[in-house]
């Protein structure tokens, strides 16, 4: 890896809800704990999304503001070229839904994605409101997931694209699963924010930039992480 980490937070003055910028600050936070320098660049949607970045983050939003944000990274190209040289992707909730083919616009009209992922979006008849539990694609080796999840969307995978999670409690994709993953690219329903709710997914998008295993870090740094991930699946089983 590079001498520092190249973060990369897509346009916070669109997709920004429920405090999604957590994941850029546990991704630093995370990388800083173990000697990585790092780089953060906030692009708001009037600027140019820089291809060398190491990871790229997306976050939530609201109806009109991802369309716009959809139209704008495809004109952009930017992120699709980064994707295109193998960097991370890591998109939540309406994010999610912009990088794959297609998703449900205001009305429910079909609206292009980027393409990212072979998956396709639109509205289901019911909303998913509520805390989500699933357990991770064994290939990642990453922990169970908690998080939030506030949407109506329904997500289909195409071939070649797995899973991220199978869900125990909550809706998220729709048919059982949640979220999805391809090579590097990472998208799911759950806010928390996710990384700072799962720290072992965050280390995962760190180790495929580094390429090599990271050294853990101080047990009295992780504290408060491992206070909140203990409450929050004590939460599930009424303890």
């Amino acid at each position: 890896m590079q001498s520092a980490l190249r973060l990369v937070w897509i346009y916070p003055d669109l997709l920004s809800t429920y405090g999604d910028r957590g994941n850029l600050l546990v991704l630093a936070r995370r990388a800083q704990l173990r000697g990585i320098a790092v780089e953060v660049a906030h692009v708001n949607s009037d600027q140019r999304v820089p291809a060398d970045g190491d990871i790229y983050l997306l976050g939530g939003g609201e109806d009109l503001p991802q369309i716009l944000a959809a139209r704008r990274l495809q004109g952009d190209g930017g992120l699709a070229a980064a994707a295109a040289r193998g960097a991370v992707v890591f998109a939540v909730c309406a994010g999610y839904q912009i990088i794959g083919t297609e998703f449900g616009g205001a009305e429910g009209e079909p609206v292009p994605g980027l393409g990212l992922l072979d998956i396709r979006s639109g509205r289901g008849d019911r909303r998913g409101v509520g805390e989500v539990l699933a357990d991770v694609d064994p290939a990642l080796g990453v922990e169970r997931l908690t998080g939030f999840e506030n949407h109506q969307g329904v997500t289909r995978r195409g071939p070649g694209v797995q899973p991220l999670a199978t869900v125990l409690t909550g809706v998220g994709n729709g048919d059982g699963t949640e979220g999805a993953h391809a090579g590097r690219i990472v998208g799911t329903y759950l806010h928390g924010p996710a990384l700072v709710r799962n720290p072992s997914l965050a280390d995962l998008l760190i180790g495929w930039v580094a390429g090599t295993p990271l050294p853990p870090i101080d047990p009295k740094q992780e504290e408060l992480v491992t206070d909140l991930r203990g409450e929050r699946l004590a939460a599930f089983s009424g303890g």
